[in-house]
């Protein structure tokens, strides 16, 4: 029947969670000492065996037989002659281990070490636990928060408790007593008072933990991640490239519906991640990095590791962002020093180069069929299910000429939009923006219709003018005409030509007595 000894030491290793040898030697350890101490001297070689007696322990008192001229040191020798009253068969040159147990020495021996076993079982507790953390730095570890002091939140994780510092914490997250949480290891050190966990929620590979964790392709190696940006609980820039030609990174990493991009950002209280898909074409990256908005220019210095970059003046705002966020979070992922310049200060030749080129594309066509969006369209308008309008409105999107011109990728970063969702308002946009061959064939139709009757007008008009001068010159040559009649002395009567000439200018005089005798009798 096991001992209450034996039974206390086994419950011991239970509760204490630590492995049996390791109590079993602690225990050995304190026994010696409690030995020497109170029947031996330091300089004794003391063996102690633990059994499963009701005396639980036995001291045995190591020496090596040796003859008896050459005994030096009685505290771990013993001559020949000595050693047969133990034993019979001994020999010079054997070991022999002499049982010195004092009577009830287990009672004793455990009042004596009780402090030094309960020391050494505390050290010994907390080098497992360094142990166990120290295997686990730059990992994902899940707690409960056990209390909140001032603005330090204390997170009981296994078998030790951790302190959550607030320059660790996502700023505005709020904490209560018993919450599940999810910390990022960052490391574990040996203290006196033993280990000490470092944790965080705003560390950036917090964020890199969890896709590994939702994501199977980057857990495969399928999806590398190459860098992170992070402001925490504000925005978080990803950029991933794909080992397969056939996998789509962005895809992988967003999921179905946005499901596994969005169950992250609901861990980081809905923080806003955009997954950016690396390119080694260092100006194509930027662009991407700096998305949504479009840069015109790029120049890059790759001695200093400087770009400047040109934009537009409208979207100037779009590529800093909102306190500068946008292009901090870009020059982060990157590796990049970014500086947002407006096209004015680009190069006279380089900017004549750039327009030489937009000249080029519309001259070939390249942006067949484009008008303008009237400012007024509202994204109503478009041909799109009402969940991803939600979206688009939630996101401050409410006018069509807002998503005009952002690309797959862009749209994507908008809150709640997926790939699919993002690839739907790009054809909805682009068909609010191309018109029909067949529209634009009544257009041209119409136009040249305009244009003819234009010309049949002004041919009208021309004819009108025609008719109105010669009619003053006729007037002109009657009047002359009548004077020279007025003034003839020989009295001889007109011609025939004359009177044809002198009718118009009788009819007018008719025509004026009539008037005047209209207006006589209105009155």
């Amino acid at each position: 029947m096991q001992s209450q000894f034996m039974a206390a030491i086994n419950q011991l290793c239970a509760e204490k969670n630590i492995p049996r040898d390791k109590v079993l030697d602690i225990i050995q350890h304190a026994f010696r000492a409690a030995y020497r101490k109170d029947y031996g001297n330091r300089d004794q070689n003391i063996e102690v065996v633990l059994n499963d007696t009701e005396s639980g322990a036995t001291i045995l008192l190591v020496k090596d037989v040796v003859k008896k001229g050459d005994l030096e040191d009685e505290n771990l020798q013993i001559s020949v002659e000595e050693a047969k009253k133990y034993k019979s068969d001994i020999k010079v040159g054997d070991v022999i281990k002499i049982d010195v147990t004092p009577p009830d020495y287990g009672r004793i021996a455990a009042q004596s070490a009780k402090q030094v076993i309960i020391q050494r079982l505390q050290e010994a507790e907390k080098d497992i636990v360094h142990d166990i953390y120290k295997d686990r730095e730059h990992e994902i570890l899940s707690g409960f928060v056990n209390r909140i002091e001032g603005k330090n939140v204390y997170v009981d994780l296994e078998r030790t408790q951790a302190i959550l510092f607030p320059k660790d914490q996502i700023p505005g997250e709020k904490f209560h007593s018993g919450q599940r949480i999810k910390v990022y290891l960052e490391k574990c050190d040996q203290t006196p008072k033993g280990p000490q966990l470092l944790i965080s929620r705003s560390h950036s590979k917090l964020v890199e933990c969890f896709l590994e964790m939702e994501i199977p392709e980057i857990k495969d190696g399928i999806v590398e991640i190459v860098s992170v940006a992070r402001e925490p609980g504000v925005r978080t820039k990803v950029s991933v490239k794909s080992t397969d030609s056939s996998i789509d990174p962005i895809g992988a990493c967003v999921g179905q519906k946005g499901v596994r991009i969005q169950s992250i950002m609901e861990e980081f209280d809905n923080e806003r991640i955009d997954i950016i898909e690396w390119k080694e074409d260092q100006k194509e990256y930027l662009e991407k990095a700096l998305s949504p908005a479009n840069i015109t220019h790029i120049d890059l210095n790759d001695k200093e590791k400087r770009a400047g970059i040109y934009v537009a003046e409208e979207e100037r705002a779009l590529a800093i962002g909102k306190s500068g966020q946008n292009v901090r979070l870009a020059s982060k992922l990157t590796g990049w020093e970014i500086d947002i310049l407006d096209l004015d200060k680009l190069d006279p030749s380089k900017l004549d180069e750039l327009k030489k080129k937009e000249v080029d594309k519309k001259i070939k066509g390249e942006e067949p069929g484009k008008k303008e969006i009237s400012e007024d369209r509202q994204i109503l308008d478009l041909d799109m299910n009402e969940a991803i309008i939600k979206k688009l409105e939630t996101a401050g999107f409410v006018k069509v000429v807002q998503l005009q011109g952002l690309n797959v990728e862009a749209l994507m970063a908008i809150e709640g939009v997926t790939k699919k969702d993002a690839e739907n308002i790009e054809k909805a946009v682009i068909s609010c923006t191309e018109e029909p061959a067949s529209i634009k064939d009544q257009k041209e139709k119409k136009l040249e219709e305009k244009k003819e009757k234009e010309e049949l007008e002004e041919k009208e008009k021309s004819g009108e003018k025609e008719k109105k001068e010669k009619k003053k010159k006729n007037k002109e040559e009657n009047g002359s005409a009548l004077r020279r009649n007025s003034g003839s002395t020989t009295g001889s009567p007109p011609s025939e030509e004359e009177k044809s000439d002198e009718k118009p200018v009788e009819e007018e005089k008719e025509e004026k007595k009539d008037k005047k005798k209209t207006k006589k009798t209105k009155k």
